[in-house]
């Protein structure tokens, strides 16, 4: 049956996923279009809901909906373009939206390896920064976000939509500064923090495995608490009038400095 109502009950449910209280207390969050919800296949993602537009469909996006319908295990919707725009503040794009349900690592089940690479974010305040950030973790092979404090959310759909398919990917693990402290020193990972103050080129800086990437707020930095818990501080020289870069910027020079 296709849904042409925007009140309908599944579509008002799915709706609250664009809201971080909706995501928080159903424990699942939206993708948009075909290569995520191929992705999340690939990647074993639980897949609750698949809402197809019908209309939105060429025939070979159709062949691929009709395969993704027979590998997701999930209820499908098909509904009118109208009503799937309301999933997709940004357009109806490919005619394809999921719920998928998030998959959070807690700290204390992280045991990093010899070649471990992560990146920790310390209250970062948008989305899409995060998102990108994902994207090029997964770009350099490592292993995943550590979200500290009140960060904002990867699966945000702005942030979902950034990562192009890395929110599937990578780990992501949520935690509390005090935690994170106890376990930089319970495992012995190298943190690596980024100033501007910092004596230290990040060209030249060593980036010893396990490593853990540590980044501050967009507007506040890094605290002297958490400079004081790094092994190594690093900045990036600034050779012209403004005085720093954007955070996932920041954090894709660090990454391939430190992935080789």
């Amino acid at each position: 049956m296709l849904i042409s109502s925007r009140a309908n009950a599944r579509i008002k449910h799915l709706r609250r996923l664009r809201t971080r209280r909706g995501r928080e207390e159903s424990d699942l969050f939206l993708a948009e279009g075909l290569r995520l919800a191929r992705d999340a296949v690939e990647c074993g993602a639980e897949i609750v809901s698949l809402v197809i537009a019908p209309a939105l469909l060429d025939e070979e996006a159709a062949q691929e909906v009709a395969s993704l319908r027979q590998s997701a295990d999930a209820e499908v919707l098909e509904v009118t373009p109208e009503v799937l725009e309301t999933l997709t503040p940004q357009g109806v794009g490919e005619g394809v939206v999921l719920a998928a349900r998030r998959r959070w690592r807690r700290l204390e089940e992280v045991a990093p390896s010899d070649r471990s690479l992560w990146v920790a974010a310390h209250r970062v305040e948008h989305p899409g920064t995060l998102g990108t950030i994902l994207r090029t973790l997964d770009a350099v092979g490592g292993e995943g976000l550590i979200v500290l404090d009140d960060s904002a959310d990867p699966h945000d759909p702005v942030a979902v939509r950034a990562s192009l398919g890395a929110v599937f990917t990578r780990q992501l693990v949520r935690a509390r500064w005090p935690e994170f402290a106890e376990w930089k020193r319970r495992t012995g990972c190298h943190l690596v923090g980024a100033a501007p103050s910092a004596g230290a080129d990040y060209r030249q800086a060593a980036y010893p495995r396990p490593l853990v990437i540590l980044l501050g707020s967009e507007r506040g930095g890094l605290s002297e608490e958490q400079t004081a818990l790094c092994d190594q501080v690093v900045a990036i020289p600034m050779r012209g009038r403004v005085d720093s870069l954007h955070l996932s910027v920041a954090a894709g020079l660090l990454l391939y400095q430190a992935a080789g």
